[in-house]
């Protein structure tokens, strides 16, 4: 049976505790779905439910997906509904949902390129799909790395700057992302593209070991993303609207 530590870095870990870096997403998905936010709502690996729970009450419908069992059983509560099924296969029939949630979850998935498709073809037209997955040019693989056959919890630094090949042999368990890369993900989809732009983190951990000082790194660092150095930014958003 998969460690819980294994299983973390192979299929992600959601957040058990709401914090400001939380609250701050949760606001730029607010802003990217605009509207939307009132109607049919769909989040793809929900983990413990913790976006459909501030969602639900002003949500028409909201409706969280993932994989884990223990997680949706928690997550039920704060939702009009769960479903224990893969991203790639999406038990739903298209043009259903007026938003789609994919908060650093597409690069645990299986296949990629498959499950954009799922979450595409779900939307309504001129629904929107807001994605967050991590950025390559970060300086830090956050989801720890594989040496000799055993996993190493833990930031780990300039792994992404290494050649793609030897990145993958270290972090095989989750993918980063290029702004091409995602570009490619969505060729040929009948999709336009609202905001693309590079995000930092809330560095929550930062401030309560640092008190001032962590508040004023989080301040610094998120003035950055209004400057060319986003790119080294810890995520990318993409709000991608269906046409």
């Amino acid at each position: 049976m998969m460690g819980e530590q294994n299983k973390a870095a192979q299929r992600g870990n959601p957040s058990f505790v709401w914090r400001e870096g939380q609250v701050r997403r949760l606001e730029m998905i607010r802003q990217g779905a605009q509207e939307r936010m009132q109607g049919r709502v769909f989040e793809v690996g929900c983990g413990l439910g913790q976006y459909l729970q501030r969602i639900q009450p002003e949500a028409a419908l909201a409706v969280g997906l993932d994989v884990e069992h223990d997680r949706l059983q928690k997550a039920l509560s704060g939702s009009d509904g769960v479903l224990l099924a893969l991203g790639e296969y999406l038990p739903l029939n298209e043009n259903e949902f007026d938003l789609v949630l994919c908060n650093e979850v597409l690069e645990h998935v299986e296949d990629d390129r498959c499950t954009v498709n799922e979450m595409v073809r779900v939307l309504k037209p001129g629904g929107r799909l807001i994605v967050f997955v991590p950025n390559r040019g970060y300086p830090f693989e956050t989801h720890g790395i594989y040496r000799k056959g055993q996993y190493h919890f833990g930031n780990k630094f300039a792994v992404n700057y290494l050649p793609r090949r030897w990145r993958d042999r270290l972090a095989p368990h989750v993918r980063v992302y290029a702004r091409r890369d995602l570009q490619a993900l969505f060729a040929g989809l009948p999709v336009r593209f609202i905001q693309r732009t590079v995000i930092f983190g809330g560095y929550d951990n930062i401030v309560r070991r640092l008190g001032v000082v962590g508040k004023m790194i989080r301040w610094l660092l998120q003035t950055l993303e209004k400057t060319p150095l986003r790119v080294l930014g810890l995520s990318h958003l993409w709000v991608v609207e269906k046409i």
